[in-house]
């Protein structure tokens, strides 16, 4: 085994790097490659922790993002993201003025 901070520091490079491969967030609804782990919105965690992470490196990177994202850790992501802010994963809402 390896320093641990090393496979940390590992982990957290390839939840900001690897996008969702299915559902909501995967590649269909944001292409190409979906929304990476580390920026999926906490809600979409926490169903996964009631329903059950899938099985793997993925069910495994999916539940370190959600520990991050509870314990208000989610700088730690920042740097690794190479400067980028979180990807916004709200629709732009038009704006309609009326004034009559």
């Amino acid at each position: 085994m390896g320093n641990p901070l090393q496979i940390l520091q590992q982990a957290l490079q390839e939840a900001t790097q690897t996008g969702m491969p299915f559902g909501k967030y995967g590649p269909q609804n944001y292409p190409p490659h979906g929304v990476p782990l580390a920026d999926l919105p906490f809600e979409y965690l926490q169903w996964f922790q009631r329903r059950g992470f899938p099985p793997g490196r993925l069910g495994e990177l999916l539940e370190l993002v959600l520990n991050i994202k509870r314990d208000g850790a989610e700088e730690v992501f920042s740097a690794l993201r190479g400067g980028r802010p979180a990807q916004s994963l709200r629709q732009p809402q038009r704006r309609k003025w009326d004034f009559q």
